[in-house]
Formats: C-alpha cells, structure tokens, sequence
C-alpha cells in the first residue's frame, strides 16, 4: 500500500459522498416510476368501471323494436308507403329554395311590377332606399329603345309618387308626352310655341325660397339672371363667352333692373347694342356679337316667345308641373334656348330645401346633353339632388348617347359621364345586339345579364342598384295604359 494514512483518510471522504448521490438520484427515480404505475393503473380501473356501468344501464333500459310497437299501438297503415321519384324542371322547383332569390328591396315605396327571378311584388322609391343607406345618390338613368316601355315606366314612377306628397318637375317635354298626364293629376302643362300667346320672361325673379334676407334674394337673382343670359347667349353663337362679351351683358342687366321694375329680354338687347354708359363706343363693339345673338330670342327667328313679360305664372305647389315644347321640335337651337329657360324658371323652386322630396325628369336627354350650358345645369342640379331633396331622372335610347357628348376626354364628355356615375340607379330596357358591349362596359353587366338585354320583353327591365340586379316586369292599371301610351296616334285612336 502507497501513501501515509492520513492520505488514504482524505481519499475515502472525497469518494463517499458521490457514490450516495447515485444512489439517491435511483431511489427518486424508482419513486416516480411507481408512482406512475399507480397513476395507470388507478385510470384503467376507473374506464374499466365507467364503462361495467354503462353496459349495465344499457342491459337495464327498454326499448322499441325496429319494426315499431305491434298491433294498434303502431299507428300506422298496413303496408310500406312508398313515394314515386319526382322530376320537374328547375323553375318549378326554385319554390321549394327560396333561399336562391333576391330578398328585393321591401315593402315601402312606390309598387312597380313583379320581380321575374323571386315571383315577389317589386317596390321601388329612391328616398326610402336613400333613409334605409341602400343608395346614396337618389338619381335615376333609364334608357331603352323605342317601343320598350321606359316612358310608361317613368310616368308610373312619378305619378304613384304623388300620394306620397311628392311633386314633379317636367322642365322640357320635346314631344309633349307629360302634358297629358300632367292635366290629368291636377298638374299643369304650359304650351310654349310660335303662334300661340304664351310668353315667357327668363329674366323673372321666380320662386323665392324660404329663409332668405332681401339682400340674399336679391343677390341670388342677380346672379340667376347673369348666368342665364350668358347660357342664352354661348347657345346661339355655339361657343363660350369672351370676358368682354360677360362684361356688356352685366353692365346692360344692371342698367336694365335699374330703369324698370320687371325687366324683359329686349330692354338688355337694346343696351347691349347702344349702351347709354358708354360714350365712346367701345362698349357697344365688345358686346356687338352677344347683342345680335340675343335680338334673335327677341325680334329674329327665335322671337315671340321671350320678347315681353310672362303670361303664365309658375306654381311650385301644384302637383305637377311640364313644359310642352312639341310645338318648336323642328328648332333644335331653339328647344334648348326653352329648356334652359325653363330650367332656370324652375331652379329657384327646386333649391329650396323646403321644398319637399321632387321629382325633375329630363326627357330625350340627348337634345340636352349637346349643349354645355344645359349640361352643367343638369350637373349642378344632380350633385346638389341629396341637399334639395330631388330624384333626377335621366331618359335616353341607348347609353351610347353619352359618347355623343363632346370629343373624347374634353369637358363636356366628362360631364356626361358623371351623370351617369352620380346615379346609382340604373334601369335598362331592351338593347339592340350592336348595343351590347358598350352597355355591359358602362354599367359593369355580368356576362348573364348582357345576354337577357335583347330578349327582354315590352316592360321588362335590368334594374342595377349599386350592386345588385333584379329583372322587373313592369305592371300597369287599364287607366294608365291608356293614359301614358305613345303610340295612340300611330294606331289611330285604336285600343
């Protein structure tokens, strides 16, 4: 043996202790092993028991037989009912999923026909869809070819209104198609025309809304009257105003209001020619070209219609009220000089907010829209529709009437489009093939609904409300078929 003994002490110490660590570590793990053993076992008796007691409570319940209760107690016939195969086509059977159709859009507003997918009854009223937040541009484009139906659709959608305290505006009426249905509820339509007595002053002061100081009122017209003779003029000459040319008509409209208490039309020519606030002439050679352009409104071929004061007074309280000007078709220069006459006599009406809900139908848009001036109005009137409580109607043939509009990205084009694009309302009547594309483009058609277009029967309309389509069959009561027909004289008074 090595080493001294207190060494072979020290060596012994050292070495103890490790060894009976190993041996605690293996006696814990010893441990939790029967523990774990204990843990399984005591679950396997646990399962084994649960599931004795389930065998038991299924050994002690009653039940029926397969083949039911025996004798009486059966409740049933002798004999298996058997149900023969069914087979029918899938518009038959849509009625047992009605989950696949449009829930439409209520029952509020103004009844229309009958929607073709769902069966259901069809309502429609642009400011109950606005309160609901289905809309949110009240402003209706309907469009169709001729013989479709669209003008019986809108004179029901007007007059069916009119129960419901509202009112409607008929600023231009190429073909005099709303006179009738204007005299007949209680309305009423003012013929204008070459030979006939009525006479119409553009330069009246109009409607005076409510809640406007004198000095509003009167700014308000000034500003009415300015901007409707520079309309008047830009239309006769075809083309815009030169800042010489507003000037002669602002210094003759001023001096006109000034000398007479209603001022007339021929009052402004006269001092647009020879200005009395002008010695030297000047003035009079800035305003030469306007000034002849209206004397035509007032003494040429345009004349006797606007040369004197107003022979019919404008009631904005009458249900309904039309400008029947059938009588200058064959003037297109001079059916726009009447509508925006027209329109501007009947602005001061539309833009009061107390008002009421209105409808303004602007029928054969496409006259309109070949004007300018016409055009902004129009665009003033349709932005401004939420504030004023107006539902615009917009009728044409086809929507390719809008590319008509200008030239290609100029401004009046650009209008054209907003119109459509601020009414989220679209109703479309049959289409010609050649039609088509332009119509799925401009409204966002699906490739279903491009199709149905020209098989789309008299009265059968693509209703596009925002997002969603409906296919409605417009219905009409016998006095209304008989009242808003088109083609009477066609068929020479026959039924």
């Amino acid at each position: 043996m090595t080493g001294t003994e207190p060494e072979r002490l020290h060596t012994s110490v050292l070495v103890a202790p490790a060894a009976e660590r190993r041996r605690l570590r293996k006696q814990r793990r010893q441990a939790a092993a029967r523990l774990q053993a204990e843990r399984r076992h005591a679950e396997k008796q646990a399962a084994r028991a649960k599931a004795e007691a389930e065998k038991a409570e299924h050994r002690a319940t009653t039940y029926l037989p397969a083949a039911g209760e025996p004798g009486p107690a059966a409740l049933r016939s002798p004999g298996r009912f058997r149900l023969p195969r069914h087979q029918d086509t899938s518009a038959t059977l849509a009625g047992a999923y009605p989950f696949v159709a449009e829930g439409g859009l209520g029952s509020d507003g103004v009844f229309v026909g009958q929607d073709l997918y769902s069966g259901g009854s069809f309502v429609y009223d642009p400011w109950v869809l606005y309160a609901r937040g289905i809309i949110t541009a009240p402003n209706i484009v309907l469009a169709g070819i001729v013989g479709s139906g669209k003008s019986s659709l809108a004179k029901s959608l007007y007059t069916r209104s009119l129960p419901f305290g509202r009112r409607v505006y008929v600023p231009g009426d190429p073909k005099g198609e709303h006179t009738a249905v204007a005299e007949a509820v209680g309305g009423r339509a003012i013929v204008l025309g070459h030979g006939l007595h009525t006479r119409l002053n553009p330069l009246d002061e109009g409607h005076r809304p409510s809640g406007l100081s004198d000095e509003q009122w009167s700014s308000t017209v000034a500003s009415r009257r300015r901007d409707l003779i520079g309309a008047l003029a830009e239309i006769v000459l075809a083309r815009g105003l030169t800042p010489l040319e507003h000037t002669a008509i602002d210094l003759a409209l001023t001096a006109t209001v000034r000398e007479n208490t209603v001022p007339i039309l021929p009052m402004v020519v006269d001092h647009i020619l020879t200005p009395t606030d002008a010695p030297d002439g000047r003035l009079a050679e800035d305003g030469r070209l306007v000034g002849h352009a209206l004397r035509r409104l007032v003494a040429g071929d345009l004349g006797g219609l606007f040369d004197g004061p107003s022979t019919v007074a404008f009631d904005p309280s009458l249900p309904m009220i039309s400008l029947d000007l059938s009588r200058v078709t064959e003037n297109s220069t001079l059916i726009s000089v009447l509508m925006t006459c027209s329109s501007a006599w009947m602005e001061s009406a539309l833009l009061d907010p107390a008002g009421g809900q209105r409808w303004v139908i602007y029928d054969e848009a496409w006259r309109l829209m070949s004007h300018p001036a016409l055009l902004r109005r129009m665009d003033a009137h349709w932005r401004l529709a939420r504030h004023y409580g107006i539902a615009n109607m917009l009728i044409f043939h086809k929507l390719t009437d809008l590319d008509n509009v200008g030239d290609q990205g100029s401004a009046m084009r650009s209008l054209a489009n907003s119109l459509l694009a601020n009414a989220e309302t679209r109703i479309v009547y049959r289409q010609e093939s050649d039609q088509l594309g332009t119509t799925a483009q401009a409204l966002g058609l699906t490739g279903t609904e491009q199709k149905l277009l020209p098989t789309l029967g008299v009265g059968q309309g693509l209703w596009k409300i925002k997002s969603r389509s409906f296919i409605s069959q417009h219905q009409l009561h016998p006095v209304e078929l008989e009242l808003f027909r088109t083609d009477a004289r066609y068929l020479g008074g026959q039924s």
